[in-house]
């Protein structure tokens, strides 16, 4: 079993930066993946960007780059999303996931089905 604590959300003013975390604890060494996902009121949950256990590779929706990026420090079990330049339609419950990529994971990353631990989301507020 795996493990993971998001935190870091809040209210923030359009234009503003956040940084959430994702500690993951417990078989960390069962998982090479970790991906961001959101979920805004009424809407279903979609994939934000994910990161490989080495942090060699990332995937990213078109959508999102330039203003998010992901990073993780191995040592810390800890997985970051830096968002920039936040709109409020970025306002949502952010979740990270965990799993371990297959042979299908490269041609779609945002498959939840990929996930097999999550996190209890934290919530993103971006003022207008």
């Amino acid at each position: 079993q795996v493990q993971l604590v998001e935190s870091g959300g809040g209210l923030v003013q359009a234009g503003g930066s956040l940084r959430l975390s994702c500690a993951a604890s417990g078989r960390t060494d069962s998982t090479d993946v970790v991906g961001w996902f959101r979920q805004a009121p009424g809407k279903e949950r979609e994939f934000v960007l994910a990161i490989s256990q080495s942090g060699g590779a990332t995937y990213y929706p078109g959508s999102f780059k330039g203003r998010f990026t992901i990073s993780r420090d191995n040592a810390k079990n800890t997985v970051y999303l830096q968002m920039d330049s936040l709109k409020p339609e970025d306002t949502a419950v952010y979740y990270c996931a965990s799993g371990r990529r297959s042979s299908t994971y490269y041609s779609s990353p945002g498959d939840e089905r990929h996930y097999d631990y999550w996190g209890q989301g934290t919530q993103v507020t971006v003022s207008s």
